[in-house]
């Protein structure tokens, strides 16, 4: 099961003092925009989102269709394909998406831990 790039999706308090600090940390912008409070950010491999106001709690992130840089791969399994694997593996969806749509969507599922965790498409 190929879940797609890996990030983790932060809920912070102050936005500007979190780009701050983890620019400190050699991070640098990716992605996203910091006037709608939110920014992706990158130091090697590692990816960070930074999310103010959009979450309850932190999370894992997989990104169906993009590697570590935000481009799309040419092959990727679709995020319904992925859906459908987890329930028959007993996994409980916790919010799905619709099997008959195409292109982008999400889904939410939690690890035995309450850990939230996205696999969020974006094509």
């Amino acid at each position: 099961m190929k879940l797609g790039a890996f990030s983790i999706s932060l809920k912070v308090k102050d936005i500007h003092k979190s780009k701050e600090f983890y620019s400190k940390l050699g991070f640098e912008d990716l992605g996203g925009d910091i006037t709608q409070n939110w920014l992706i950010m990158k130091n090697g491999q590692c990816v960070i989102g930074l999310f103010q106001g959009m979450f309850e709690k932190n999370m894992l992130t997989f990104n169906p269709g993009w590697d570590q840089n935000a481009q799309n791969l040419d092959s990727f399994t679709d995020v319904r394909e992925l859906q459908q694997t987890l329930k028959e593996n007993g996994i409980n969806i916790l919010h799905g998406v619709d099997e008959a749509s195409e292109g982008p969507g999400y889904i939410t599922i939690e690890d035995p831990d309450g850990n939230p965790i996205l696999i969020d498409q974006h094509r």
